[in-house]
């Protein structure tokens, strides 16, 4: 296993540590935070560090609360995390357990610390889309380290869960924009 800088072998990483390793695409700290089943926790950490930077680094262009924000990623890091294992055990015969997938997904997110430099005027569209790509690249490393399997089944494991997940948003803000315009209309 490679080990950073100043650690003893055999010893965990930090979280710092792990995070920076995730960003890095540093595929020994997928396989250490898949198999730490106590590092849930700290993949939790991670989630809610990158929507904290996000919301922040969004403020400027009419960002949501950083509860909204949190609330939202910690939801959308849940979903996300079921959807690939779905797919990723039954479509494409990896192996993981719901665990790891949360754990590899969390920490895959790390990039987004990043989007807090997104507050920086005309730079921040260019950083947030960046930061984007980094953690799309991550999320395809963390699923092939987790279901143990090849690059493409990770892409196709991604792409699908990326299509359901668009899909289930576009219905959840067509739900809530009919409904206010409905509650609008009524209520004059």
């Amino acid at each position: 296993m490679e080990m950073p800088a100043g650690s003893i072998p055999g010893a965990h990483r930090s979280l710092v540590e792990r995070m920076i390793g995730a960003a890095m695409l540093n595929t020994s700290v997928y396989e250490e935070v898949e198999a730490d089943r106590g590092a849930t926790g700290q993949a939790a950490a991670v989630v809610a560090i990158v929507a904290v930077c996000a919301a922040i680094g969004s403020y400027s262009h009419g960002g949501k609360g950083v509860i909204a924000a949190i609330v939202g990623a910690f939801l959308g890091w849940l979903v996300m995390s079921a959807l690939t294992y779905f797919i990723g055990t039954k479509l494409f015969g990896g192996t993981a357990d719901i665990g790891e997938m949360l754990r590899t997904l969390g920490f895959a997110q790390s990039p987004g610390v990043i989007a807090i430099l997104g507050i920086i005027p005309f730079l921040g569209g260019l950083v947030m889309f960046a930061v984007w790509i980094w953690q799309l690249v991550t999320a395809v490393v963390a699923i092939r380290q987790a279901l143990d399997f090849d690059t493409g089944k990770a892409v196709a494991t991604a792409v699908i869960s990326w299509i359901i997940m668009l899909v289930v948003n576009l219905l959840i803000m067509g739900v809530l924009l009919g409904t206010g315009l409905a509650l609008r209309a009524v209520t004059g």
